[in-house]
């Protein structure tokens, strides 16, 4: 523990004496963010613009993180225990990027579908379903046709396609490695703009 801390500390400085755009404190052991940080860093958090979090031991990311970094584009989580985000992450709005791979989200954390510069979602390996699995094929052999968005909102409730659809810049949502089921790639494919990534086909292309 002793280590890891000392680790923080130097990582800290070093983004403070640089004045660097950049907050490295991935592989810290982190339970949760550690509050002195907050203090240390007051002094350049508008100019950071990358910090990785990753392969730590956070359960949640406070409000008072996302309001403290409010010129974040990059955002790595990854590798955490993370099943939620918090509803202030509509916020970043020069967010581009964000890693939630390897953490336990059995939803799409649906305040991403509002963030309006996001370009890039990374979700794999988590626990998005995406398919109430009391829906039948026969009850998914009837919107051939008419389909519309209300429809697969109302199958899809883990992923809110139409509100993902709606996002001008996103461009890839990498849901790799979560428990899909085909029928997700049947019927998601014509709505949405960007290129969806499942597992274990090739990725979907517009």
């Amino acid at each position: 523990m002793g280590e890891a801390v000392a680790r923080v500390a130097r990582k800290v400085n070093d983004t403070v004496e640089n004045k660097a755009d950049s907050l490295d404190l991935a592989n810290c052991k982190l339970m949760s963010f550690p509050v002195g940080v907050y203090k240390a860093v007051r002094s350049v958090t508008e100019g950071i613009h990358r910090i990785s979090l990753a392969n730590n031991e956070l359960k949640s990311i406070t409000s008072r993180f996302v309001t403290t970094f409010s010129q974040l584009r990059d955002l790595n989580l990854a590798g955490n225990y993370l099943h939620r985000l918090p509803e202030e992450i509509r916020s970043l709005l020069h967010l581009r990027t964000i890693d939630l791979s390897r953490n336990r989200f059995r939803r799409f954390p649906e305040p991403l579908a509002t963030v309006p510069a996001l370009e890039s979602i990374d979700l794999e390996e988590n626990e998005i379903a995406g398919l109430l699995q009391a829906v039948h094929q026969e009850e998914l052999s009837s919107l051939h046709p008419p389909r519309t968005d209300s429809h697969l909102a109302a199958l899809f409730p883990e992923v809110p396609t139409d509100k993902l659809a709606s996002m001008a810049l996103l461009r890839s949502l990498n849901l790799r490695a979560n428990p899909v089921g085909p029928e997700v790639r049947l019927l998601v494919r014509p709505l949405v703009p960007f290129e969806l990534l499942l597992s274990p086909e090739e990725p979907i292309h517009p």
